[in-house]
C-alpha cells in the first residue's frame, strides 16, 4: 500500500482517488499528528461491505466454501431453480 501525506493528498485528491478506484489498491494517507487514513475506492469498499456482512451470517462461509467445491454437473440449473 502506498502512503502520500495528507498535505500531499491535499493537493492532488482528484489523482488519488482516480488512482485507488484504477489501480484497486488503497492509499495510506499519513498525518504527523497521530493515526491517519486509508483512502479505497468505492467498489472496492463495496467488496469489504459484502463479505463483512455474508461472514456475519452464522455458517454462512461453509456454505460458501462447500459451493464452490461442488461439481457444476451436481449443481442444479438456474431455469430449473424455485426461487
Amino acid at each position: 500500500m502506498g502512503s502520500v501525506t495528507a498535505t500531499a493528498a491535499r493537493k492532488d485528491i482528484y489523482n488519488l482517488i482516480a488512482s485507488v478506484n484504477e489501480n484497486c489498491a488503497p492509499i495510506a494517507i499519513t498525518t504527523s499528528k497521530g493515526k491517519g487514513a486509508v483512502l479505497i475506492g468505492e467498489d472496492e469498499w463495496s467488496a469489504i461491505e459484502e463479505t463483512l456482512y455474508l461472514n456475519s451470517i452464522p455458517g454462512m462461509a461453509s456454505l460458501i466454501v462447500e459451493g464452490m467445491n461442488t461439481p457444476i454437473s451436481e449443481c442444479v440449473p438456474e431455469d430449473e431453480q424455485e426461487w
